[in-house]
């Protein structure tokens, strides 16, 4: 399939880029894509919460009362999970939400993301740029001039360039990622990819190795 090639003010170029049928064009599978954006997910939590145990609650081991004649329960500690303030019971400890997936279906899951987008027509191709200073305002406009304003659109850069990236940080519905950091999470989750003429090769590379 060919997508022909936009430059940043929206114009075509005359040129087109073959997308590979390996890539862009496969059978989507939803099993890998709940996998790995699962995955994904856990990933993001930090795992550091915690709640104070009983042996942790700063109070006095002192018995409280008698062990006999109050009328009321037997109570040795103010540490107690029982009293207010003291230990918390099967609390929350610090761990790692990490789940592990294996490289073949995380690429699968990518593959079937970007399918995804190219059979709802939701890819744009755009020429190589850069921007000579950070400015959101030139950022902006390189959106509008795509028609993209009121769209999330993810954009994939073949490398970093520190300019474009520092001028879109700031922007709400717009996010820029290289070929390396791409993943199905943030590809299903803009409402426009829109690739960097240059990172389609590096895509069809990183996910057919």
């Amino acid at each position: 399939m060919e997508i022909s090639v936009l430059n940043i003010k929206g114009k075509e170029t005359g040129r087109k880029v073959q997308l590979s049928e390996g890539v862009f064009g496969i059978e989507p599978n939803d099993h890998a894509i709940y996998l790995d954006v699962k995955r994904y997910m856990a990933n993001q939590r930090q795992g550091t919460h915690k709640a104070k145990e009983r042996a942790e609650v700063a109070f006095s081991t002192r018995k409280i009362k008698k062990q006999k004649g109050t009328g009321g329960a037997r109570a040795g500690s103010r540490k107690s999970p029982v009293f207010v303030g003291g230990g918390t019971i099967f609390g929350p400890r610090p761990r790692t939400y990490d789940i592990k997936v294996n490289k073949k279906v995380k690429d699968l899951a990518r593959k079937s993301a970007l399918s995804y987008k190219v059979k709802e027509s939701s890819v744009s191709i755009i020429e190589d740029f850069d921007l000579k200073t950070p400015k959101t305002k030139e950022f902006i406009d390189i959106i509008a001039s795509l028609s993209q304003s009121n769209l999330k659109t993810l954009f994939v850069l073949p490398e970093i360039k520190m300019n474009v990236v520092l001028s879109s940080r700031n922007l709400k519905r717009s996010k820029v990622i290289t070929v390396r950091d791409i993943n199905t999470y943030d590809l299903l989750n803009a409402d426009r990819l829109i690739l960097v003429e240059g990172s389609v090769s590096k895509i069809e590379e990183l996910l057919n190795q």
